[in-house]
């Protein structure tokens, strides 16, 4: 994992705390902030891989050409 993969999960646990205390408070705006740190925490995440994702195929290219 990436430093994107890792802030990206945080960042969505983080939402998921916090909707879950907007649960237990009924505050709508808390429950919006935890459903946008959800998603951006998703995205983060899923950038991370894709980055991961393209350094192991470089990677993978590479030792085919030192082959």
């Amino acid at each position: 994992m990436n430093k994107d993969e890792i802030s990206g999960r945080a960042e969505r646990m983080k939402g998921k705390v916090k909707e879950a205390i907007a649960d237990l408070t009924d505050d709508e705006r808390l429950k919006d902030e935890a459903v946008a740190d959800q998603a951006e925490g998703a995205v983060r995440e899923t950038f991370g891989r894709a980055r991961r994702k393209v350094g192991e195929a470089v990677e993978d290219i590479g030792e085919a050409i030192k082959k």
